[in-house]
């Protein structure tokens, strides 16, 4: 097949698994062109025959207050369907996504293409549902040949917000495990603790629903029981605020920042113990990251979370007010060597099982397959 993948170039969830998607496409013997305003993070030359990168260039005029990057994305997605043949186009998040992708399809007239649009969570969570984007993004939705969602919650949300006439498909995010396993590194590790402490890691892009201000907060806490360091990867809205709240708390010498890292797998490697205290999740794509690489995972009971963590058994989850809970449970777990690296197991085992790319990535070429014969 030629696929075209519209997506965002970013180091956030919706970006990395199309990015990864879009590598695993490519190894089972498909055409994959990506179509963004830059080249997406996670984009290797792992592929390089059958994997293109398309640039969206989107020109400011004075008549404009902002650039149309919908329209500009709508014509380069047209062009690429033109000059390539594409058999369909994956558009990853549905503003403005599907909506360009679209556009692109009613600008290819009788050429047959067809659009798939897979929902990520803040697409339906945040925007979706602003009375501003809301009939546009249910429009968007409604016009795709086929829908899909990371998570049951988010199909349930999806479905209950914008009551669709067409069913969304649930296909969960997923993980090369053989890339994300636990490969011990002490010189690299001696970088960022001593070998009686505890690392803590977080990786996220430092959006507000993250609370990254508050795992440095929360591991404060863990600190003055058990000897830890804490490793925060990635950038975002709240960077400097962690920044400045680290250095207010006199913890500088206990964090370490990480700005966005190819290799994740290296720094889950080296860690103890995940914290994802988010206020919202649609699936939590970082939890079965780190989950494969044998690290325990503490998070809030909200959205998708609960099919990507099993409660007790990798890790724990508790309800996003109960930070004295996720306190303790950290502190329980930094202590107590063999509990941890039991759970640590058994979410690798999880992860093989439940959320393996080969399975995941089959199953999205069954479903593109079907959307190709029967829509």
């Amino acid at each position: 097949m030629k696929i075209g993948i519209v997506c965002y170039p970013t180091f956030g969830g919706s970006g990395v698994v199309a990015t990864e998607l879009g590598h695993q496409l490519c190894r089972a013997g498909h055409e994959v062109h990506f179509i963004c305003y830059n080249q997406p993070a996670r984009l290797t030359h792992r592929c390089p025959s059958a994997i293109q990168f398309h640039l969206v260039d989107v020109v400011s005029y004075p008549l404009f207050e902002f650039p149309p990057y919908t329209l500009a994305l709508a014509s380069k997605i047209y062009e690429v369907i033109d000059h390539h043949g594409l058999d369909l186009v994956h558009a990853h998040y549905a503003i403005p996504h599907s909506t360009a992708a679209y556009l692109a399809q009613q600008m290819a007239g009788q050429r047959p293409i067809k659009i798939i649009t897979t929902l990520h969570g803040t697409d339906i969570i945040l925007i979706g549902i602003d009375p501003s984007y809301r009939r546009v993004t249910r429009f968007s939705i409604e016009q795709s040949n086929g829908v899909t969602a990371v998570s049951r919650y988010l199909a349930d949300l999806t479905q209950q917000e914008f009551t669709l006439s067409k069913p969304v498909e649930v296909i969960p995010n997923f993980v090369d495990p053989y890339v994300f396993r636990r490969r011990p590194n002490p010189l690299f590790r001696q970088q960022f603790a001593e070998p009686n402490e505890k690392i803590v890691c977080h990786i996220s892009n430092f959006r507000g629903l993250k609370r990254v201000p508050l795992i440095i907060e929360m591991f404060r806490e863990m600190a003055r029981e058990v000897p830890a360091k804490l490793v925060l990867v990635g950038n975002g809205p709240d960077y400097q605020r962690c920044v400045d709240l680290v250095r207010r708390e006199g913890l500088i010498h206990k964090v370490s920042f990480l700005d966005f890292v190819t290799d994740v797998a290296s720094v889950l490697s080296i860690a103890d113990l995940f914290l994802l205290p988010s206020e919202m999740e649609s699936f939590g794509l970082a939890a079965i990251e780190a989950l494969s690489c044998e690290v325990p995972v503490i998070a809030s009971r909200v959205g998708g979370l609960p099919e990507a963590v099993l409660d007790g058994e990798c890790g724990y989850l508790l309800e996003p007010h109960d930070i004295d809970g996720m306190i303790a449970a950290g502190i329980k777990l930094l202590a107590d060597d063999e509990r941890r690296r039991q759970m640590g197991r058994e979410g690798r085992r999880w992860v093989m099982t439940r959320f393996h790319v080969a399975n995941i990535v089959k199953r999205y070429e069954e479903y593109y397959r079907y959307v190709l014969e029967y829509t």
